[in-house]
């Protein structure tokens, strides 16, 4: 017997698993080793770079020779203006600096938010199907994850009626997200203020992660536009899907003073700030005109069409309307389900798209789609799906 054998691994990280695409991103790279070439269609990552000038400026200010010590905990001052000129200028939301807090990529945030206001037993309201992360963090702070029912029939939003017949006594915090991933389920003002009011009632913070709301929609929308939000949410956005920043890890939330500085406390404690570079290079990022991300969406409805022939081939049903950077559609009755069916297109046709079981149980008949591959890619793997296809009658 190896002497870390008697080693155990704490109580909160036997009650998660590793993070799914972690896990099967090294099964399609060593698929690509093997010379079988994965187009993947899996994680929603943008494939195009930002815009040239983000670059240089990260390049220029690189360069310099007094960048590259610690930053402040909270983001240097020039980017907390820019994320509040940003917020006004898109979500005509007026925010001072001090409501605003930069983060590494808005993932982190969770984990900070979680940390800032649970104690071990308090109830957290996550949405299924949803974010995995929402869950996972919540059960390594072995907070009690409650989840609540998104179903196709209710246009995937919250059905509040269930929601008010719930023990919410002991619930703390609530997690949404629109425009919704995985679904594409964009959010109406009635609903934001739904939940606002929602959350007054019952003194439960509500947290809305939104990165996606430059995607495919008309306008971005906050939930922060509604009076008196900033009272009860928090909202989180991200540079990743908006400005093709994803490995940059550009992120932020904004709510009111007070919980700002809450979840400051446990920032603090975690990291020591963010590359002056990159923030000066966000800064330019975030002034970017309207006429890039009109130029951007219509890429991303030139994949979105192909997107929807690879669903239509596999008999699912969809919504053409559905908006965000993926494409979620149901999976036909005689299929076993959404992990098997994957499993056959990964191994017959080399394509990799994500099964709907891991945002919780009711995704498992459905499948998603990203769309943060080339219209060309999209089709290719369009043609190797249907080659199998053919090939299985």
């Amino acid at each position: 017997m190896k002497q870390n054998d008697f080693i155990e691994p704490a109580e909160h990280i036997k009650s998660i698993s590793e993070y799914y695409f972690s896990v099967k991103l090294q099964e399609v790279a060593r698929m690509n080793a093997e010379g079988k070439n994965v187009i993947s269609l899996g994680v929603g990552s943008p494939d195009l770079p930002p815009s040239e000038y983000v670059v240089e400026e990260l390049c220029r200010v690189a360069s310099c020779n007094d960048v590259h010590g610690y930053q402040p905990y909270t983001g240097i001052p020039e980017l907390k203006k820019a994320y509040a000129e940003w917020y006004e200028r898109w979500y005509n939301v007026a925010l001072k600096t001090s409501e605003v807090l930069p983060l590494i990529g808005s993932k982190e945030g969770i984990m900070h938010i979680s940390l800032a206001f649970l104690n071990v037993g308090d109830g957290v309201l996550v949405p299924n199907p949803g974010y995995p992360t929402y869950t996972s963090v919540s059960k390594l702070l072995r907070a009690n994850v409650i989840t609540y029912d998104l179903l196709e029939s209710d246009n995937w939003i919250p059905d509040f009626e269930a929601l008010e017949q719930m023990d919410l006594s002991g619930v703390k915090l609530m997690w949404v997200n629109y425009p919704n991933m995985p679904t594409g389920s964009n959010a109406s003002y009635e609903l934001l203020e739904r939940l606002v009011a929602f959350g007054k009632k019952h003194s439960i913070v509500i947290c809305h992660d939104n990165p996606y709301s430059f995607i495919l929609t008309d306008k971005p929308r906050s939930i922060l536009q509604i009076e008196g939000a900033k009272d009860i949410c928090i909202e989180l956005n991200s540079m990743s899907k908006s400005h093709n920043m994803a490995g940059w890890r550009m992120g932020m939330l904004a709510s009111n003073e007070q919980f700002v500085k809450w979840v400051l406390k446990v920032k603090s404690n975690f990291d020591s700030g963010q590359f002056k570079p990159m923030q000066m290079a966000a800064i330019k990022a975030l002034a970017t005109p309207k006429q890039w991300h009109d130029n951007m969406n219509l890429l991303y409805e030139q994949r979105r069409i192909w997107a929807f022939k690879i669903m239509t081939l596999l008999d699912c049903k969809f919504d053409n309307d559905q908006v965000g950077l993926f494409v979620w559609a149901k999976i036909p009755d005689y299929e076993k389900g959404s992990e098997e069916l994957i499993n056959d297109i990964l191994e017959h046709a080399r394509v990799f798209i994500t099964p709907g079981f891991i945002f919780g149980s009711n995704g498992e008949r459905y499948i998603r789609i990203s769309l943060g591959s080339s219209a060309t890619k999209i089709k290719e793997a369009y043609e190797r799906i249907a080659d199998y296809l053919v090939s299985r009658k």
